[in-house]
């Protein structure tokens, strides 16, 4: 069945889950309205829900956080971990670099540029409490660790536990992509009714903060680089401009779905990244680099456990929730967009090829990133720069002032804010067509009028948040969405667990590919087929069968479809 024919005979609107769009619909358009009507008051709700979640449970977002890294490690490499994601005849869609690039630039292209400069400066100049003098060298290593910590294991295991539960429920048990279809094992038939849809629901606001939260980091570093470049004043009024004409954008490319705009924008995000990197090791302290790399990554890996299971109880709390609680937390609020979107572009890879290239791949080069772009910061602040000052007055400035003290700032700084715009377009137009998905029964060909509409609530949730009180604001509220989310990460998992151990455990699939490749080869040369043999003991158990293709059902679509998935019109 072809693409054409899926939507011919699945009209968009016949896709849509009544009760779940209107309902996320109406909620995120009275947070719209509270925030332009009750600006000053939905800050200092804000502030306070904040207060009450990190007192109380911050304890869990760190347990959590540390639990998902370790499920993950013992599903890859566990008999689980050559149970393909999909049937096991099924390989995978996207090349390698494609894949990696796609997770990459939807799961955090652009925090790294906002923080890739900012965050070692900010740790250097106030490091975790008795931890090293501030702007030390201590300090200056501690800040690359904690730049990785942050940025590397932790985030992608989040990232790799939510999409491989969608993947294995949506692929291999021929299911849909939404999250509450993922807890059948659990719930079972409760999935299909009210208990499902809020599950779906949280998802789709835990996305909708979470790329709001990437939209205002992005919008606040075009404005700055505007400031550098041309003068230009920096204002909230101009970030929300900058989001207007951005958001246009993504819901442009997310239209042309994922084989054409989101792969091309991925792609070229990485080659543009990679100049700037490369660019910016060869003219910047390239000895330093490789130097503070190997130390800090060194010092990373060795303090990991601790690092992992700190919760400030015996001090230094306001510094852990100022930073690391809120980054577990903005990991988690991407979860159900990240992991839906890895899912979507993962069809016929094993778990445990799933699992290291999720956490692997992008750690490395979120490793590199923070090396050169922290690294070159921090060294130019040990001798005299102070881009201390310039962070102070704000965190997107961070690697303009870098940028500044090597050759060719224009163009670099061009390029920044070229690659800061794809970065933001790549990322939102993934978003809005998770967005679309989740509010139309898990179709993997959201309507087009779903992914504008879902487009335009990003774009305006962004504005509102930098016009309700800037970063602070966006930080704040990424926090509280990820929140209930939180439980349905942790449900997620034990979902999960309990469906893999129903697994047969059969053959290993390398011995049945090999089984299989004798069998063709002995066909081609005029053998007779085996006859089938009868089961005489109950042990070892049979190879199962591989399941007949599923009808097709609200939300599942054929094989062949996924090939050019796209919004429907």
């Amino acid at each position: 069945m072809s693409t054409a024919t899926t939507k011919k005979s699945t009209p968009a609107l016949a896709r849509v889950d009544p009760a779940v769009l209107y309902i996320s619909v109406t909620l995120a358009a009275l947070f719209v309205a509270w925030g332009v009507f009750f600006t000053g008051h939905i800050a200092a709700v804000a502030e306070s829900t904040l207060n009450r979640i990190i007192d109380s449970f911050g304890w869990l977002f760190v347990l959590t956080s540390s639990g998902f890294v370790l499920l993950a490690v013992v599903l890859a490499f566990s008999r689980f971990g050559s149970i393909r994601l999909g049937k096991d005849a099924e390989r995978p869609e996207f090349s390698t670099a494609s894949w990696v690039a796609m997770m990459f630039s939807a799961g955090m292209g652009i925090g790294l540029m906002f923080y890739g400069a900012s965050e070692p400066i900010m740790h250097m100049s106030s490091p975790p409490p008795g931890s090293a003098e501030a702007g030390s060298a201590d300090a200056a290593r501690l800040a690359l660790e904690y730049s990785y910590f942050h940025w590397a294991i932790h985030p992608w295991a989040m990232y790799a536990v939510a999409g491989l539960a969608l993947a294995y429920f949506g692929f291999r048990k021929s299911g849909n992509s939404l999250i509450s279809s993922a807890f059948r094992p659990l719930l079972g038939g409760l999935v299909d009714g009210p208990l499902g849809k809020s599950i779906d629901i949280l998802a789709i606001f835990a996305t909708l903060f979470g790329s709001a939260v990437s939209l205002g980091l992005g919008a606040l570093q075009v404005n700055r680089g505007l400031t550098e470049l041309w003068g230009v004043p920096g204002s909230t009024a101009l970030a929300v401009s900058i989001i207007a004409v951005l958001t246009v954008l993504f819901v442009i490319s997310a239209l042309s779905g994922v084989h054409r705009g989101i792969q091309w924008l991925s792609n070229g995000n990485m080659i543009l990244a990679a100049v700037l990197l490369l660019f910016v090791f060869v003219v910047g302290p390239t000895v330093f680099i490789l130097e503070s790399q190997t130390e800090a990554l060194g010092g990373y890996l060795a303090s990991l456990p601790k690092m992992s299971f700190t919760t400030g109880a015996f001090g230094g709390g306001e510094w852990l929730s100022g930073w690391t609680i809120f980054y577990w937390a903005w990991w988690i609020s991407w979860t159900p967009f990240v992991g839906t979107f890895i899912a979507r572009i993962s069809r016929g890879r094993t778990i445990r090829e799933f699992i290291v290239g999720v956490i692997v791949a992008p750690s490395l080069v979120s490793v590199v990133w923070f090396a050169i772009l922290g690294g070159t910061a921090l060294n130019q602040q040990m001798h005299g720069a102070d881009l201390a000052s310039a962070v102070a007055q704000g965190e997107e400035a961070g690697l303009f002032a870098t940028l500044q003290h090597l050759p060719w700032f224009s163009v670099t700084s061009v390029l920044v804010i070229v690659l800061v715009g794809l970065f933001f377009v790549s990322g939102a137009d993934a978003a809005s067509v998770v967005l679309g998905m989740l509010s139309c029964r898990g179709s993997t060909s959201p309507g087009r009028p779903v992914v504008i509409l879902w487009g335009a609530l990003t774009g305006l949730v962004a504005a509102v948040l930098l016009m309700a009180g800037g970063l602070q604001a966006v930080k704040q509220v990424a926090i509280i969405a990820a929140f209930p989310f939180l439980f349905v990460m942790i449900g997620l998992c034990a979902s999960l667990v309990k469906a893999l151990r129903a697994e047969p455990t059969g053959t290993p699939e390398p011995a049945r590919e090999q089984a299989r490749a004798a069998g063709a080869d002995d066909r081609a040369m005029g053998a007779p087929e085996p006859e089938p043999e009868t089961e005489t003991e109950p042990e070892p158990e049979p190879e199962s069968e591989p399941e007949p293709e599923p009808k097709q059902g609200p939300g599942v679509v054929p094989t062949e479809a996924l090939a050019d998935s796209q919004p429907a019109s």
